[in-house]
């Protein structure tokens, strides 16, 4: 018990010594009500220690449960068998802190436990009223009234208790399991586009050197130094993810810039592989506020469409990406190509994620996106996203 008391922090320590003080006190002046000497002593012992096990209820609980238990009974036997007995209270303070025990048996025990010692608590507390002299109407009315009434009500009290603690557990790992997610999606977007650029550089490389003429000393320096670009820029978007992740109060900038003059910049990336994608942004947008969330989405959308191009659609000689804003007043982000095929159809090298993760985001932003192959061939991405942030319901 006192290792238990040991681990609490210093203000709850001071609030259990205070309370276990006064309710000590009570028990003790409780106990000495009795007439006989010794029943009084036990009397009191039994009250404190219902007290302590009360106040320090941890780990250890069942075991001393029992021992509260078995002491108050042992109490209770000893006083209904003297002559003697005590004429006031059979030990208020006792009895409160036995059925408190009961609200903690039955929050905090598996469940076969929990009903098993319930019911011993159940039985003691009934059971205390036999320590007073008079036996008559009211100490039955008493006992009537712990056993309907005292002990039901603590019961539901742990029911209630219980079902409280299962929700929380529910919650933070809901919680827990959405911010993997959410790590996973940033991955994907901010590591995998850079390695997916590696990898294609490194076999443009290969396919120059195995083409029967060597490469140039400016075009292998050229590869390569495209090659150290992409690795530098997938280095830094893995430490801004963990400086994220280690560093909750200054966490690393992950997000995008914040307009969509961002999305010319991403195409001059993507250009480097040899591809230039034409960017056809809305003049409406170049200087309108969009939501945070919004905006990220939107880049997160023709970042992960590029992507799937070097993946996907090596052959494709034209690629377009598309913002602009819709009559009813929605954002469309579309990018197609003429030479794409479906992500779910490409080598299971980590692809196949990328739309899946990239649907959540943009469905928990409140747009919806579709993805699949042209009409005149290639394939399109398109997303329709709010322009606005939503009014809070009323």
């Amino acid at each position: 018990m006192i290792s238990a008391f040991g681990t609490r922090s210093r203000p709850r320590q001071v609030l259990l010594a205070v309370a276990g003080a006064v309710l000590g006190t009570l028990a003790v002046l409780e106990g000495l009500n009795a007439p006989l000497g010794p029943v009084a002593l036990l009397t009191a012992g039994s009250g404190l220690l219902c007290v302590g096990t009360l106040l320090v209820a941890d780990r250890p609980l069942p075991r001393r449960v029992v021992w509260a238990a078995a002491a108050s009974g042992l109490v209770t036997v000893v006083g209904a068998l003297v002559a003697q007995r005590a004429e006031n209270t059979p030990g208020g303070v006792e009895t409160g802190a036995l059925l408190c025990l009961i609200a903690c048996v039955v929050r905090r025990c598996p469940p076969r436990q929990a009903v098993a010692l319930s019911a011993v608590l159940a039985a003691v507390v009934v059971a205390l009223p036999l320590r007073l002299e008079a036996r008559d109407s009211i100490t039955l009315g008493v006992m009537v009234v712990l056993a309907c009434f005292a002990v039901p009500l603590m019961v539901a009290l742990g029911l209630c208790l219980r079902l409280r603690d299962t929700l929380r557990v529910r919650e933070r790992e809901a919680v827990l399991r959405e911010q993997r997610l959410e790590y996973a999606r940033d991955l994907h977007d901010f590591v995998a586009h850079h390695v997916t650029a590696i990898v294609a550089r490194t076999r443009a490389a290969r396919f120059a050197a195995g083409a029967g003429k060597a490469p140039s000393a400016q075009d292998l320096d050229r590869m390569l130094a495209q090659i150290e670009e992409a690795s530098s820029q997938a280095l830094g978007s893995m430490r801004s993810m963990v400086s994220s992740l280690r560093d909750t109060s200054a966490p690393a900038p992950t997000r995008p810039p914040g307009d969509l003059r961002s999305l010319r910049e991403l195409a001059d990336e993507f250009a480097a592989t040899g591809l230039r994608p034409e960017v056809a942004l809305d003049p409406r947008l170049t200087d309108r506020p969009l939501p945070p969330q919004v905006h990220s989405t939107v880049h997160r959308v023709v970042q992960e469409a590029l992507t799937n191009v070097r993946r996907h659609a090596a052959g494709a000689e034209r690629v377009k990406v598309r913002v602009a804003l819709r009559p009813d007043g929605k954002l469309e982000a579309e990018v197609t190509d003429d030479g794409g095929a479906p992500a779910a159809a490409a080598p299971a090298d980590g692809a196949g994620f990328g739309l899946v993760g990239l649907t959540e985001r943009v469905e928990e932003a409140g747009g919806t996106l579709t993805a699949g192959p042209r009409p005149g061939g290639g394939w399109r991405v398109l997303a329709v996203l709010p322009s606005r942030t939503a009014a809070p319901p009323a």
